[in-house]
């Protein structure tokens, strides 16, 4: 401030001393030239009220640019010392008033983009500790048998055993590795998703076709009402890839002698695919869970799976304008409803 102060002052006293300056030597200069005192005097008072009017005019000046000076230095200092509000000036329609809206615009963008950077090294550091937490035990489980293999005798039936465990244990890092890459693919937006209105009917059927041999290993019974003229605003492949993860959990997580019924139906601005399952039933409490990334319920362990496919349906669902709703009652099993829009949105 005391340098601005000093400046502004030496700036004003350089001014004055110029234009008094000029006038001395003019007014001196027509004197000689005619020699007549009362044109000097009437010079010399009309240099005198100009140099007032001008003093007035920096004296204004130099008022209103000190006291943005000192706003601007209020506002500085309250961004470096990180207040998350910060006040505006009188609105007024000035040169000061709007650099100092578009100082308090920059400085929200700021915030913004420092809160956005800390969410995404949140979210990268619960993704680091997810992925540990799920390799860890496949590692483990591999170097123990390993060791086994290495360091004690064994029939040729117990070797073949303990490689069909390094086998299953593989297939489990292999599906979480895939998981994963779809997951990073999807989120960083490196997925191009093309979405065009087409029918629903083969989108579905590619889906079925991957969970119709484990679903009659479990000797289930899989029934499917979807006229071939439906049609929704999607992209074939990737809405394939969450039915299919909505219709494995139903395979998973059904009895022996099951039962899986999907309905399809046109509403006014969506297509709905009912996905119900004779499953084990969801607490309410628990359906806004499943859908995390990793989630699985403490008494499923025992099946295959990490926790993923429904996070991945989602995310699929809702990057193209869709949602995902689940209805579950405990003992009943439940009901997975996939909506689709019949048209892009303009």
């Amino acid at each position: 401030m005391n340098a601005i102060n000093v400046s502004v002052n030496k700036a004003c006293a350089a001014l004055l001393g110029i234009f008094c300056t000029l006038s001395a030597v003019v007014l001196t200069g027509f004197y000689l030239l005619t020699g007549q005192a009362a044109v000097l005097l009437l010079g010399l008072l009309y240099v005198f009220l100009v140099l007032v009017c001008v003093a007035l005019f920096i004296a204004l000046i130099r008022q209103k640019l000190l006291l943005f000076s000192d706003t601007l230095c209020q506002q500085l200092d309250r961004m470096a010392e990180g207040e998350t509000a910060l006040p505006e000036s009188a609105l007024e329609e000035n040169l000061f008033y709007k650099i100092n809206h578009r100082l308090v615009r920059l400085y929200e963008i700021m915030l913004k983009n420092r809160d956005s950077i800390a969410k995404e090294r949140s979210k990268l550091k619960e993704l680091i500790s997810d992925i540990s937490h799920q390799v860890k035990t496949p590692i483990t489980n591999l170097k123990m048998v390993n060791i086994t293999m290495l360091e004690e005798p064994m029939s040729e039936e117990r070797r073949a055993r303990f490689l069909m465990d390094c086998g299953t244990e593989l297939d489990k890092l292999d599906f979480l590795m895939q998981a994963m890459i779809k997951t990073s693919r999807l989120e960083t937006g490196i997925i191009s998703l093309e979405k065009n209105v087409q029918p629903v009917y083969d989108t579905l059927a590619s889906a079925l076709g991957s969970i119709l041999f484990h679903a009659e290993k479990k000797q289930m019974e899989v029934s499917v009402d979807c006229p071939a003229n439906l049609k929704a605003y999607h992209d074939r492949k990737w809405t394939g890839e969450a039915l299919f993860n909505i219709l494995d959990n139903a395979v998973k997580y059904s009895p022996e002698g099951g039962k899986i019924d999907i309905h399809v139906e046109s509403q006014e601005l969506y297509l709905k695919i009912d996905i119900a399952d004779t499953g084990k039933g969801i607490p309410e409490n628990l359906h806004g869970a499943i859908f995390k990334r990793f989630y699985r319920e403490n008494d499923v362990h025992d099946t295959s799976g990490v926790g993923i496919g429904l996070y991945l349906a989602r995310e699929i669902i809702t990057m193209q304008g869709g949602y995902v709703k689940v209805a579950s009652e405990v003992g009943k099993g439940s009901v997975f409803s996939v909506f689709l829009l019949k048209e892009r949105n303009a």
